[in-house]
């Protein structure tokens, strides 16, 4: 496989991997142009098969690589594509800074880090990116193209890439909790299962769409269907009362800290 035809080299066909491949190729990406590397035989077949593109099981070169394998494997593969003359590359390695990878890829080749979050699978995430000390606008314009195809990208510094994960990148898993929750509160209190299952799922999907639109901010959102002694307050007050603005704070902060830890 020759690198002047392999537009982008995509280390790891796994989920979130999957997910960015579908975006691009649903973006109007030439999937000819895309070498997906991964180790599990089934799992290139299914990629040939399903998205139109070329896999390979061993590195090869390209004119930018995107890193989708483990954190504890994102540096060695930085190396590995530096050292095919790969010019660029984005990883989406949770906790693992810029400079680390930028320090295992070496000068010759511009890495960004990127931390994606799980509604990238449905093309409805957000990824916050960051440059190493090497990477020029041209790196990070190429980075946000790129991620585009699955949602929203946003720049900010390495300091606050911690911030990001815990907020954005574990948000995910906080918002199912409470559906889960919200679940179980509703079968407690006699609706069947599946009606239940359905309302929760709708009230996500809904107020979800309506956040993302209104130009309202939460707050005002949370005061338009509040009314003063309504049902809304009395269980709004519920929350209040029992801390749950402080234990979200708690909750984000050790999030942000094992985020730290990682990249140590």
């Amino acid at each position: 496989m020759a690198g002047a035809t392999n537009e982008i080299v995509l280390v790891g066909g796994g989920n979130m991997g999957s997910a960015l491949l579908g975006g691009l190729v649903a973006a109007g990406w030439n999937p000819a142009g895309i070498v997906v590397v991964e180790l599990d035989a089934g799992k290139r077949a299914g990629l040939e098969r399903d998205f139109g593109v070329r896999t390979s099981e061993a590195p090869v070169a390209g004119g930018g690589a995107v890193i989708a394998v483990k954190p504890g494997d994102a540096a060695a593969v930085c190396a590995q594509a530096a050292a095919l003359g790969i010019p660029r590359a984005l990883s989406i390695a949770a906790g693992i800074s810029a400079a680390t990878l930028q320090s295992a890829a070496g000068p010759s080749c511009a890495v960004v880090r990127a931390m994606p979050n799980t509604p990238a699978l449905v093309r409805e995430g957000v990824t916050a990116i960051t440059g190493s000390n090497v990477c020029t606008e041209d790196d990070l314009a190429w980075a946000e193209r790129v991620l585009s195809a699955v949602g929203l990208v946003v720049r900010v510094p390495e300091s606050q890439m911690d911030a990001v994960t815990a907020v954005a990148g574990s948000g995910p898993g906080y918002l199912f909790l409470v559906a889960e929750c919200l679940l179980a509160a509703a079968i407690d209190e006699g609706l069947p299962a599946d009606v239940a299952d359905a309302l929760v799922r709708q009230l996500f999907k809904g107020a979800g769409v309506l956040l993302a639109s209104s130009p309202d901010s939460p707050a005002a959102l949370r005061e338009k269907v509040t009314s003063p002694n309504g049902t809304t307050f009395a269980g709004l007050s519920v929350f209040e009362n029992d801390g749950l603005r402080a234990m979200v704070h708690k909750a984000v902060r050790a999030a942000a800290a094992r985020s730290a830890e990682m990249g140590k």
